[in-house]
């Protein structure tokens, strides 16, 4: 081997590993959590200061921008689990998160509250009234799940029923009221547990997290959902039914849903039938685009996804802190995102790699010639 040929070894093993950087789907979310953190500590470093203090109720609690994150984006994570497989299965979203979040906090206060908007006391233990939101979110998820599976209509068309109804339903199951829960033990799941410096949703998706790991380590569901993604007929060749696997992904989301809207009204013990959940829909759809999942169905990265929805998350705190105004925030994420979402693309991705061998070639040339001469 020659000296100049020696000299192009390690460059090449460099190649290699920029080329395997590029290609892994967690590069892109990393990498923008990456230039958020950076942005934020030349901005302002107290954007990562996190203080124990006091709350309202007298109990130590964290507190800082971090924790608003880690707090915020927790609806955003559990609802990113159930939209990744929806995507994978389906090759479409469902665009009634927002609307059926808002069906299921309703019953979960019309089950607290019975027929008084404002009861003394719980007229139902909060683990029923749970159970009770989680069987009709997951009704509501069988729904668009049977309209997308067996009568063939594309997601976001099967979806988009609930998503103009969802809200209209959610207001008709407590008579237009706005129901509130005085009990402060029902604000726990959303707020703070007493003696518990964490924010209780941080658990609740932490929870959610490890069951979907057990899920996908354990059964099939991650083949299936990946094999129906891709080619639906060949799947059914191998003995896998679509229809079932579709179907399965709408009502898992369905759960999440429940869960995410149990939160939600936690959180103030109320609901606001137009406001809560408001465009969540799209931050989640984003969140899994930006944990680089192909839109249009089959292989999926669940890590990468609930990655998407702490970047997505960081972003919006990023830019409330800043003080951007709250209308234009939408239109900042939304070129933000439109960026990183085009550089995860696979073309791009090659293009990229392309580009750096063909740098690394130039100057190897030009470090040959520079030695013969």
């Amino acid at each position: 081997m020659t000296e100049s040929q020696k000299q192009l070894q390690p460059k090449k093993s460099a190649k290699g590993f920029f080329g395997k950087l590029i290609q892994n789907q967690l590069f892109i979310p990393i990498a923008a959590l990456l230039i958020l953190v950076i942005f934020n500590l030349i901005a302002d470093p107290s954007f990562f200061k996190i203080s124990l203090d006091e709350s309202s109720e007298g109990f130590l609690v964290l507190s800082g921008y971090l924790i608003t994150i880690i707090d915020n984006a927790s609806e955003l994570a559990i609802l990113a689990i159930g939209m990744t497989l929806v995507t994978a299965a389906s090759g479409g979203q469902d665009i009634s998160v927002g609307s059926t979040i808002a069906i299921a906090g309703s019953v979960v206060l019309r089950v607290l509250c019975g027929t008084d908007s404002r009861p003394d006391q719980m007229k139902a233990p909060i683990i029923v009234a749970f159970i009770v939101c989680v069987l009709v979110s997951a009704l509501f998820g069988a729904f668009n799940g049977m309209l997308v599976a067996y009568f063939k209509i594309q997601p976001m068309v099967a979806t988009l029923i609930l998503f103009t109804a969802g809200r209209s339903i959610a207001a008709w199951i407590n008579n237009n009221e706005l129901p509130i829960i005085s009990d402060p033990s029902f604000g726990y799941y959303g707020n703070f547990i007493p003696g518990i410096p964490l924010p209780t949703p941080v658990f609740i998706a932490a929870v959610c997290m490890i069951v979907i790991a057990l899920v996908l380590k354990f059964t099939n569901l991650r083949l299936y959902a990946q094999s129906v993604g891709i080619n639906p007929s060949s799947s059914r060749l191998n003995g896998i039914n679509p229809q079932v696997i579709k179907f399965l992904t709408f009502v898992i989301l369905g759960i999440c849903v429940a869960v995410a809207g149990f939160i939600k009204v936690s959180r103030l013990s109320t609901i606001n039938y137009s406001v809560v959940a408001k465009d969540i829909e799209m931050d989640v759809i984003l969140a899994v685009a930006l944990g680089g999942n192909a839109l249009s169905g089959g292989k999926f990265n669940m890590t990468a996804s609930i990655l998407g929805a702490y970047v997505i998350q960081f972003l919006t705190t990023t830019l409330f802190k800043f003080k951007v105004n709250s209308a234009a925030i939408s239109a900042y994420k939304a070129v933000v995102v439109i960026i990183l979402v085009v550089l995860s693309a696979p073309i791009v991705r090659n293009k990229l790699i392309e580009l750096k061998n063909k740098i690394s070639r130039s100057k190897a040339n030009t470090q040959v010639g520079k030695e013969g001469v």
